[in-house]
């Protein structure tokens, strides 16, 4: 609904060039600083600019005044819009904040290296790529997901030596497991130093046969990722995250793609061969050349990665990679590389790493919070805070789950993805501050008034200056801009706007709901306020899903 008033508000303003000159102002529903655009054109006083603009211009569709002010043109929506919005959420319930942008995307995330669980950083890229990629679902896209499996790293290499040596632990999780053995070689070279040099040359060995299909080397590897990954797919879905495609490196080397790849940078004469394979990138401002064959034949990470933008150019009209900020070199080499060759980079979004108060975290040193050790912890402290209330036993678990999940994925969207965060358990386990469980209970309570009123029918609504007060205007104008939330993460790739975006909603439902009777109200405005009710409880869970959070009924 926002968008129309915005349509709206750009006819009216048609005469002007107003692209980039319309903002949401604490002090308007929209604001225009085409005054001030003007005034460095003509040098003239803005403040007496807004002025002659809005004695020529005449309101259309949903505007309900406008006024100048201080330079500032302001536009106020009428109350047809308010009504037409809560309506339109009441009609369109479940499909109410979609768009029809259309288009076939690709979103690859998570991508941890097969050697073990997910730890609380790769929770940030997981949670970053699935909200994405919910959201463009539900701007009509056409969205594929992917994880990208490094199964030809020296990692899997490692891992597959130490399960050889230690065998694996079947007693635990298999994702746990793996780490056991990767975790026990990397420690056995350290502690056994002339034994180091025939490991590392077995592990060379091992990645150079699996590169060239040995057919004793390929099952030792795939046990290896595959029992990995069976754990970690266990602990994405403990969060609601799931990927269409799990898509290997190997693929791209079986496929003949990564000779494709190499065939064309050797017919544009930009490889230097000298033993191994090398691309001069100095014109785009990399002091090292890049390797993309080693000297025994092999190829490297970002070759098998330049093959599988090239599958992505030829099969998505657009593509998203969520990585960490350490992969900002590798990324600007693909991306270069990809210039050279004609073929588009992937749209990149970068996130600073989760520390713990302690310091950082390593998988071959064993030093890291396992997301399922961090599942475990908050879905306890969930549990805690219902055990005195009138659950049935399922009830319970189901609610704390859903809590504890909700805790995890608002925790690690909430922040911009830019912005370095130390994850720190006692805030993430304060249930009292405004995280999901607030958005959750604000649903809830919805939910609870809809119920006491399941008789109640709703008359035909009307907003005028007696029904309808500042919080109620101020809440269905943000109830109106479901849709231009979703739309700002389409263009932007900043999920964390979306979640201020709920988290506002809750704030101001919660507001409304302590300052205005609602069952109590006399019968007329008992239903007036009924319809804002249902309408915030429909944002509310549309927003919740999105963000991969289950919206509670109770709690």
């Amino acid at each position: 609904m926002f968008r129309q008033f915005r349509k709206d508000v750009m006819e009216t303003l048609k005469n002007y060039d107003v692209e980039g000159t319309l903002k949401e102002s604490e002090h308007a529903d929209l604001a225009s600083t085409i005054s001030f655009k003007l005034a460095k054109e003509r040098k003239r006083n803005p403040v007496d600019l807004a002025e002659e603009i809005i004695s020529e211009i005449e309101p259309s569709g949903y505007i309900g005044s406008i006024e100048a002010l201080n330079g500032y043109i302001n536009f106020f929506a009428d109350y047809d819009f308010l009504e037409d919005t809560i309506n339109v959420i009441l009609d369109t319930d479940e499909n109410y904040g979609s768009l029809n942008l259309d288009g076939k995307i690709l979103i690859e995330h998570t991508s941890a290296n097969p050697d073990g669980p997910l730890h609380i950083g790769h929770i940030r890229n997981s949670v970053i790529g699935d909200t994405i990629a919910r959201i463009f679902r539900k701007a009509g896209v056409d969205v594929t997901t992917h994880f990208y499996v490094n199964d030809m790293g020296r990692q899997v290499a490692l891992t597959v030596v130490g399960m050889e040596k230690f065998g694996i632990d079947t007693s635990k999780k298999s994702d746990h497991a793996v780490a056991d053995a990767y975790i026990g070689i990397n420690r056995y070279m350290e502690e056994n130093e002339a034994e180091k040099e025939q490991i590392e040359r077995q592990v060379e060995e091992l990645m150079q046969n699996y590169e060239n299909g040995d057919k004793d080397t390929i099952p030792l590897f795939e046990r290896a990722v595959n029992y990995a990954l069976e754990g970690i797919k266990e602990t994405l879905k403990q969060l609601n995250i799931s990927h269409d495609l799990y898509v290997r490196e190997s693929e791209f080397i079986r496929n003949s793609y990564v000779s494709r790849i190499l065939n064309t940078l050797d017919r544009k004469g930009i490889l230097r061969k000298d033993g191994a394979w090398f691309i001069d990138l100095s014109d785009y401002g990399h002091e090292k050349e890049v390797v993309v064959r080693r000297e025994n034949g092999t190829t490297l990470y970002i070759t098998r990665d330049l093959a599988y933008h090239l599958w992505k150019n030829e099969n998505f009209e657009r593509s998203i990679s969520i990585l960490g900020s350490d992969h900002k070199l590798i990324g600007k080499q693909l991306s270069d590389i990809l210039d050279i060759l004609g073929l588009k980079s992937p749209e990149m979004v970068f996130f600073e790493f989760v520390s713990l108060p302690e310091g950082s975290m390593s998988t071959r040193k064993g030093k890291f919070i396992s997301a399922d050790e961090l599942i475990e912890r908050i879905l306890n402290e969930s549990e805690k805070i219902l055990e005195d209330r009138s659950f049935s036993k399922e009830e319970k678990k189901e609610i704390s789950h859903a809590v504890a999940t909700g805790a995890i994925r608002y925790d690690f969207v909430r922040i911009a993805p830019e912005k370095a965060m130390t994850f720190d358990l006692k805030s993430a386990l304060d249930f009292e501050r405004q995280t999901a469980v607030y958005i959750q209970y604000s649903h809830t309570r919805a939910c609870s008034i809809l119920r006491k009123a399941v008789d109640e029918e709703f008359p035909d609504l009307e907003f005028n200056g007696t029904t309808c007060t500042h919080l109620e205007r101020k809440l269905v104008m943000l109830l109106s801009k479901f849709s231009s939330a979703v739309e700002k993460v389409v263009r932007e790739l900043r999920p964390h706007s979306f979640a201020d975006y709920v988290m506002e909603i809750a704030v101001n439902f919660n507001d409304f709901y302590n300052q205005h009777p609602v069952l109590k109200a006399e019968k007329e405005v008992r239903m007036h306020r009924l319809a804002i009710v249902d309408a915030s409880r429909i944002v509310l869970r549309n927003g919740l899903e999105l963000l991969g959070i289950r919206p509670l009924e109770k709690m």
